[in-house]
């Protein structure tokens, strides 16, 4: 029997499965059934704060078949699996198939985020190549005059860029992009226009490198969420240091 539309929500677990049925209907038990092939999945995100899995199924009357789609919101991360077939349910366990091993991919790569936090953790705060003038900072910041303090702050640029480099590996995403949307040096320059900008707030008894490698993460996020803005901004800082 057909329809255009219809919405049923189930849930397993605590992961709620809304299926979005187009051009097609199943009975309630059907539904179940389907559901409890995404158990596995159901348990593996029992631990996150926010899990809902949508489930669009739509018939195809073209090729007599079946289309499955599957999307699971996680915080910060949305995974998509899908999958076709004459028979729906074997089209659905598929996708579940599919789905849940890129679940177990993506908790794989917060595990390994967790440790890299643990091992960077250990590691020694930003070092400055030579002496840093902090009157100079202080007088750039005050003229609200980038160049000069770039200038100022180039003692730290070698080790921000690795230290950057190295922290990028907590963001998969941003890691998919490097190389096409951004790179290293726009975080770098990034972290440094953070300082310009906040320079004034800085608490004096904090230690500059620990201070600025606190601003690499803010940076990095703030990238993400305009990353035409904020790339935008750089790259104007970064022409008032080429024409001064």
């Amino acid at each position: 029997m057909k329809n255009a539309r219809s919405t049923n929500q189930l849930v397993r677990h605590k992961l709620q499965v809304y299926f979005d049925l187009h051009e097609c209907r199943f009975a309630p038990e059907a539904l179940a059934d389907m559901a409890d092939d995404l158990d596995s999945v159901a348990l593996q995100t029992g631990n996150f704060p926010e899990a809902d899995l949508r489930a669009v199924i739509e018939w195809n009357g073209r090729n007599n078949e079946y289309s499955v789609k599957l999307t699971l919101i996680l915080p910060g991360e949305t995974l998509v699996a899908s999958d076709h077939d004459p028979v729906v349910h074997a089209a659905f366990k598929r996708a579940a198939a599919s789905l849940e091993l890129a679940l177990e991919g993506y908790k794989d790569r917060l595990d390994r985020v967790d440790e890299w936090r643990k091992q960077e953790a250990a590691r020694p705060e930003l070092t400055s190549s030579g002496p840093l003038d902090a009157a100079a900072l202080d007088a750039a910041a005050a003229a609200g005059d980038y160049a000069a303090f770039r200038a100022a702050i180039a003692p730290y640029e070698d080790s921000l860029r690795l230290r950057v480099g190295r922290w990028v590996n907590r963001y998969p995403d941003v890691q998919a992009r490097m190389g096409r949307d951004f790179d290293v040096l726009d975080f770098t320059e990034g972290v440094f226009l953070a300082a310009f900008e906040n320079h004034p707030h800085r608490h004096n008894e904090v230690r500059y490198g620990e201070w600025l490698e606190g601003l690499i993460d803010p940076t990095i996020r703030a990238i993400l969420h305009d990353p035409a803005g904020e790339l935008a901004n750089i790259n104007m800082a970064r022409s008032a240091c080429a024409s001064s």
